[in-house]
């Protein structure tokens, strides 16, 4: 795990990597985790079209640290050749390209975009082709075990792909129906797996260090991708580094250090995008840092009513300022 990964003619410095999510992965929130230890970062989706369109709001979100790299920039579609279009129109400050066949959310499948994808491994293979094409990096694809639980066919899907000149894989382990419920199906990574020869990554249930190192031996995987453990949770890649590596654990973050990571996460944020949004989307944050805390109910309650950076600062001061053992994740 701790080993380079080479995705095409990208080099990973180790095999722990930070997934996509939509809303989070932002640019403040992917150099933190870089910060703590990604071996590589990756945009929120964005939607080719609106790529094509030169929509405002997404070219805010094509924005790149320069401290960030490597970072992926993830884009979804189902027309090859707005795929191909939008791949050429993208800033050269991203290592890599990753299409996303793995959305459930319901606005983007029924577009036949996200998961949708599975449902047709020809296209698959076509949109893969058409972007590898026209695309200066190499391009991955993030898919799930299948659309649902009678069509499981990451294996297929893998494999169309890979013909196509993916230079990896990566598998979330649930179905589209599943959506983030239930159990992930590790073995359908293992089936991936035994089945192509690029990269496999492994998606789902993955905490912690153990779970990070049962993953690789149950499925073979080449890396581990987290995404929602990570949630207000940047330290969990330099946990995991640290555990794989001396096979002791680190102690969690107390209050002091808690308070630091969200006034710099708070920070950040306005300054990519505005004070005003920035107090918002900290609302969702914090909520995730100050899970398992005595008083975060009434800590999400008051920050909901704030409106301008004082006054979250003084909040977050007051909750995390007294205590020495605090964390995120129990």
């Amino acid at each position: 795990m701790l080993e380079p990964l080479a995705i095409g003619s990208v080099t990973l410095a180790h095999r722990i990597l930070f997934g996509p999510m939509a809303g989070i992965s932002d640019l403040p929130y992917r150099l933190l985790c870089h910060e703590q230890g990604a071996a590589l970062t990756c945009t929120e989706l964005i939607s080719a079209k609106a790529i094509t369109y030169h929509n405002k709001n997404t070219h805010a979100m094509l924005a790149v640290h320069e401290e960030e790299h490597p970072v992926a920039v993830q884009i979804f579609g189902h027309e090859e050749e707005v795929m191909a279009d939008a791949v050429r129109m993208l800033p050269l400050s991203f290592d890599i390209l990753d299409i996303n066949m793995g959305c459930p959310v319901p606005k983007v499948v029924s577009n036949g975009e996200g998961s949708a994808l599975m449902k047709d491994p020809a296209l698959i293979e076509r949109i893969v082709r058409a972007c590898v094409q026209a695309s200066p990096v190499p391009v991955t694809v993030k898919m799930r075990a299948g659309f649902d639980p009678r069509h499981v066919n990451a294996k297929e899907c893998a494999l169309a792909a890979q013909a196509g000149g993916a230079a990896a894989v990566t598998v979330h382990a649930r179905t589209r129906d599943q959506m983030y419920a239930g159990r992930a199906d590790w073995s359908v990574i293992r089936g991936v797996k035994e089945s192509v020869h690029i990269p496999v990554i492994g998606n789902g249930d993955v905490r912690d260090a153990r779970d990070a190192r049962r993953m690789r031996e149950e499925t073979g995987c080449d890396a581990v991708m987290i995404a929602r453990a990570a949630q207000g949770n940047p330290w969990v890649f330099r946990e995991i580094l640290h555990e794989l590596e001396t096979g002791e654990r680190l102690p969690r973050p107390d209050g002091e250090e808690i308070l630091a990571m969200v006034l710099r996460h708070a920070g950040l944020l306005a300054e990519h995008k505005g004070e005003t949004i920035a107090v918002r989307e900290m609302r969702k944050h914090i909520a995730w840092y100050t899970t398992g805390l005595t008083g975060a109910a009434a800590m999400r309650e008051r920050v909901n009513t704030l409106s301008d950076m004082e006054q979250l600062k003084a909040a977050c001061e007051a909750f995390f300022g007294s205590r020495q053992n605090g964390s995120p994740r129990l």
